[in-house]
């Protein structure tokens, strides 16, 4: 598992739960395994239609992964806040206010997964009364990725954790007279060892 260990972001770390890092790898590689399947189905789809001999349920799996490979992926991003670069006006100050806005932001994130949770079933238990053509498939099948992203994302946002540290980045790393990356002067050591 040492090379799936550096699909793990570094960036941040202090912010995350490492209970979840193993979920996040097993993320990054279902991600990665869903964009080569759709690049795959999508291939053999034009091959197959190229050749006059069309395979019509390709459609489906095709659509199945690119719909499971979203979900997923705005899971994995959530996990790497990475996603729409919410804290871009967060990077930009100190203190309280940079609190304030980080927990703002969690909790809208943290809203939107409520969200999928709550909207994602609604459609999923809907979608037993329509089908996919031509497999006869419920619908369903792909409307669970919205429920399972809502679940995976509202994990991913580290929310207690971030109100109680204080956005402290790792200040026992850093020399006693530098600023960290949050703008934080690093505490000093009262023993004067270095």
């Amino acid at each position: 598992m040492i090379s799936a260990e550096r699909l793990l972001l570094k960036r941040q770390r202090h912010l995350k739960w490492r209970a979840l890092d193993r979920l996040e790898t097993v993320l990054m590689m279902l991600c990665g395994l869903l964009l080569f399947g759709f690049c795959s189905t999508v291939i053999l789809d034009i091959i197959t239609r190229e050749i006059g001999r069309p395979w019509l349920w390709l459609q489906e799996v095709t659509s199945t992964f690119f719909i499971y490979a979203i979900f997923t992926g705005t899971a994995v991003a959530t996990r790497r806040s990475d996603h729409l670069y919410l804290t871009a006006v967060a990077d930009t100050l100190v203190g309280r206010a940079r609190t304030l806005v980080e927990v703002a932001t969690r909790l809208v994130v943290l809203g939107v997964a409520l969200c999928f949770i709550y909207f994602g079933w609604l459609n999923f238990l809907r979608g037993f009364s329509s089908f996919r053509m031509p497999s006869m498939t419920p619908i369903a099948s792909l409307y669970a990725a919205i429920p399972i992203c809502g679940v995976l994302v509202m994990r991913a946002v580290p929310i207690m954790t971030t109100a109680t540290d204080g956005f402290q980045c790792c200040p026992l790393a850093m020399p006693a007279d530098a600023h960290g990356p949050c703008g934080r002067r690093a505490p000093r050591n009262p023993t004067g060892a270095a």
